[in-house]
């Protein structure tokens, strides 16, 4: 019985095949319902689409190992998006006092990636600014401490917006400060962070989206609306760093404008029934679930002991379920996180047998008709089909990688082979 294994083919041959009907929906979406290179007599020129034709697949990947206990990953793709506008950074340890203290943050800039890439530069160095953040862990000033980094940096780049003269583009953060006795969760706008504990989900963010009642009754204090979901209908966010286009309301406080720069901090004791921490950006939550990403999560940790593998299987997993944003996930796994296990392994090597035997009942149903199944037909039937065993969070959609290596063995398999002449003929003489 062979153990389990990664897929061997490439996944921009299965999104040239998979993704053409997307491809076209996007493109006839963002470009006003027309098909590419149609114009309409006297139009002018189209304002450039947020979205590209064909994602953007390459992966940066980071890991990191701490003596104090810690692994980390992070992976992050571009994707459908024109540009990449998140950033991240990742300080296992603070140094000095707080030697055995970390951090780690993920930044989801949108109009831009000015800001995410400043508070990816700076945030950490502002929060430490504040003096609140010591050895002699106060639990209470360290949450204040972090608020008031928060507000700092984004007076100074709004005064440095005013100078220079600009003042579109903005960020959201997910991040968590990890002492020796608590984890502090801290979100600004709608990327999430969960905590999963004992097997399940222990703890997630609340998202800052413009609907939400406490949210909405800010942004019509500071003289706005909401509108499609949306800040007069434009941000989808309701609090973030930067987008001071929305913070120019003079008699209100900072924290009480239309976008506030303010986070919301919340402490959890740690446990030894900790398993790991998932930050990410709304690329992943868009298409997965609190719920179904932990137990996706804790299912790839018993069957892989790469974490940036981990990761980048996140990753595959959200662009097949139709996400459509840049997509970035950290994974921080502590002392009690799944491992990999013979058990584990048997099973996913058990499951991907299976499917390999599926595809190729396939491809002889068809061949009995002579018929030839495209990668579509394969991954629509396999949907449809009962197959026990798959990864919990993630079903079909996280196999495909699977299914693309049986469907091209095949496909090889079953090549027509142009026989050698050895003899050679009279026509070579």
């Amino acid at each position: 019985m062979r153990t389990a294994r990664r897929g061997s083919v490439e996944v921009p041959a299965f999104v040239r095949q998979l993704v053409k009907g997307t491809e076209k929906m996007v493109t006839s979406f963002f470009r006003g319902g027309r098909a590419e290179g149609e114009e309409e007599e006297g139009e002018e020129e189209a304002v450039p689409s947020p979205y590209l034709d064909r994602p953007v697949l390459e992966k940066h990947l980071v890991e990191g190992h701490v003596k104090w206990g810690v692994s980390y990953a992070l992976a992050s793709m571009q994707g459908w998006r024109a540009h990449m506008e998140d950033d991240h950074n990742c300080f296992p340890e603070l140094g000095g006092e707080l030697t055995n203290w970390g951090f780690f943050a993920i930044y989801d800039g949108h109009a831009g990636s000015a800001v995410a890439q400043y508070c990816s530069q700076n945030l950490l160095e502002y929060i430490l600014a504040t003096g609140a953040i010591k050895a002699k862990e106060d639990k209470e000033q360290v949450s204040e401490g972090i608020r008031e980094g928060f507000l700092r940096i984004d007076r100074h780049m709004h005064a440095m917006a005013r100078r220079e003269g600009w003042d579109r583009g903005g960020s959201t953060v997910v991040a968590v400060l990890l002492s020796p006795r608590h984890a502090y969760f801290i979100n600004c706008g709608d990327s999430r962070a969960l905590l999963c504990r004992d097997g399940r989900v222990c703890f997630y963010t609340e998202d800052h989206k413009p609907y939400n009642p406490r949210e909405l009754e800010r942004i019509q204090n500071a003289g706005g609306t909401v509108a499609m979901q949306r800040i007069n209908g434009s941000l989808a966010v309701s609090r973030a760093l930067g987008d001071f286009s929305y913070k120019e309301a003079d008699w209100r406080p900072e924290t009480e404008q239309m976008v506030s720069p303010e986070p919301e901090v919340c402490e959890l004791e740690r446990s030894p029934g900790d398993e790991f921490v998932v930050l990410a950006c709304d690329g992943v939550w868009d298409t997965i679930g609190n719920e179904d990403l932990c137990a996706f999560v804790r299912s790839r940790l018993q069957v892989c002991a790469d974490l940036r593998e981990v990761c980048s299987q996140v990753i595959d997993l959200c662009l097949y379920k139709g996400s459509l944003d840049n997509i970035s996930i950290m994974i921080i796994c502590f002392a009690g996180a799944p491992r990999v296990s013979p058990e584990a392994l048997q099973r996913e090597a058990e499951l991907e047998d299976l499917i390999e035997t599926k595809v190729a009942d396939i491809f002889e149903e068809l061949r009995a008709r002579d018929e030839e199944p495209d990668l579509l037909y394969v991954l629509n039937e396999l949907a449809a089909a009962n197959i026990p065993g798959l990864p919990p969070g993630g079903g079909i959609t996280s196999k495909r990688n699977c299914i693309i290596a049986a469907y091209y063995q095949q496909k090889e398999a079953r090549k027509p082979r142009v026989p050698l002449d050895l003899g050679g003929s009279e026509d070579s003489l």
